[in-house]
């Protein structure tokens, strides 16, 4: 274990992604400002949903976030350049952990990954050549790196792309109404359009999307698809980039490719001043135990936290509960429509709140589907009462509808949600059962509708009076 673990091996691709991934976590923070997004989702909202227990976590007031997002940037530029890298690195990290962790409206799985991947290339010797600090000090400058390294970004890939692969075996994407939805959206696009909304299409769509995401790791790693498995992978991603407009996750994504081809190769192509490393020693360290744990517990972790939905109650897709941070990715359309009541505890005067007043447009589109963002935004319509010297309870109506399917009731209505807890590790009971086959109800007449007609077929006898 020890000699395949800690013997060295040359350090070109991880010197390589180093610089990649400096570039797009640069253009991640200074395109938040460039793109409004840093605007819409940080800055107009009065509040943001922050993960339940991060409440602590809110945006600085007025522009300070975007001072925040451009230090955030610079930090991307060292990275990339290598100067002062660990720091750097660190920085970063936090700042891009503390952004994740005060919103969920903008919720995105290459967020998540994009925090993990900042965490562990802090630990990593990815500054050792091509940057200012090897140039700087001859002690931090080398051409290898242990294996471990390797295995385990190679490992954090593979637990991604699987589990993504895994989670669209369900029956609404494998009849490829999904992948019809999403497409209904893009039938404006320049050139493919048109395309788009063909059944064939939506068909290579469906499966394309579970085979890529099951395979492409080990055609990277078989030496003779490996390069089929690189040209597959930057045709899947840039029509993911392009279809989907999904930030700098495609390119993350082709970047990986860089820890899969020979060093020879890439010093070949981009670095042919760095001499080839091929001196196998094998160096332990004196803190070789505690590394070894610590790896071991971050893998069982990520391998278990995408599995903790089946130990709730019902289907993930229904009550969202172990959604997040288990690279559940693009699988689902959901609609909802919601309303919050207040019931005065003096008078028992029962009266519906404007709950949009609370919200900016881009979270009033997302709260409406999530149990937790309505669970949070009930305390705060229960606080903002109380403010005004009313003592509140408070509850909710909501119904949703999946992948083109009917609307039903999501939020037990008689439930003061602003006196219930959230329960992080057990299923909360004021999430109403899902109905049997929810997800195959009307689907093939529903696809045929227009939107308005769909929204009348699917109101109609279902939502609550």
């Amino acid at each position: 274990m020890n000699k395949f673990l800690f013997k060295h091996i040359d350090n070109t691709g991880l010197v390589l992604f180093r610089v990649v991934f400096g570039l797009l976590i640069a253009i991640e923070a200074y395109g938040a400002i460039a793109t409004g997004w840093l605007r819409r989702t940080l800055i107009e909202p009065q509040f943001t949903f922050n993960f339940i227990g991060f409440d602590f976590l809110q945006p600085l007031p007025g522009d300070l976030m975007y001072y925040y997002f451009a230090v955030m940037g610079t930090f991307g530029v060292l990275v990339m350049l290598g100067y002062k890298y660990r720091f750097s690195m660190f920085c970063y990290a936090l700042m891009w952990t503390c952004v994740y962790l005060m919103q969920k409206t903008s919720y995105n799985n290459h967020y998540y990954l994009m925090m993990l991947l900042c965490w562990i290339m802090v630990f990593l010797p990815a500054h050792r050549w091509f940057s200012i600090d090897a140039r700087l000090s001859s002690k931090v400058k080398s051409p290898s790196m242990p294996r471990w390294v390797l295995i385990l970004l190679i490992a954090q890939v593979w637990i991604v792309y699987t589990y993504a692969s895994v989670a669209k075996w369900y029956p609404d994407w494998l009849d490829t109404t999904v992948a019809a939805l999403f497409m209904r959206g893009k039938s404006d696009y320049w050139l493919i359009g048109e395309l788009l909304q063909l059944d064939w299409v939506h068909w290579c769509i469906a499966y394309v999307g579970i085979l890529f995401d099951l395979l492409i790791v080990p055609l990277l790693l078989w030496k003779r698809t490996r390069l089929l498995g690189f040209f597959i992978s930057v045709f899947f991603h840039l029509f993911n980039s392009f279809v989907f407009q999904i930030g700098i996750f495609p390119y993350m994504s082709i970047a990986f490719a860089l820890f899969f081809f020979s060093p020879e190769l890439l010093q070949r192509r981009f670095l042919p001043k760095k001499k080839l490393y091929t001196e196998d020693e094998i160096i332990i360290p004196n803190y070789r135990n505690g590394l070894i744990t610590v790896l071991a517990c971050y893998l069982v972790i990520q391998i278990a936290l995408p599995l903790r939905h089946w130990t709730f109650k019902d289907d993930v897709l229904w009550n969202e509960e172990g959604h997040r941070l288990s690279w559940r990715m693009m699988l689902r359309s959901k609609g909802g429509s919601l309303s919050f009541y207040v019931v005065d505890k003096a008078t028992k005067e029962r009266k519906r709140y404007n709950h949009n007043e609370l919200l900016s447009k881009k979270q009033r589109r997302s709260v409406k589907t999530k149990p937790d963002m309505i669970w949070q935004l009930a305390h705060r319509i229960h606080e903002a009462e109380v403010k005004e010297g009313h003592d509140v309870e408070v509850y909710a109506d909501v119904s949703i509808q999946i992948n083109g399917g009917m609307y039903h009731p999501l939020i037990d209505p008689t439930v003061d949600l602003a006196n219930t807890k959230w329960n992080h590790f057990a299923h909360n009971d004021w999430i109403l059962p899902q109905p049997k086959a929810y997800h195959r109800e009307k689907k093939d007449k529903n696809l045929k509708l227009s939107p308005g007609q769909l929204l009348k077929e699917k109101t109609k006898d279902t939502l609550p009076k």
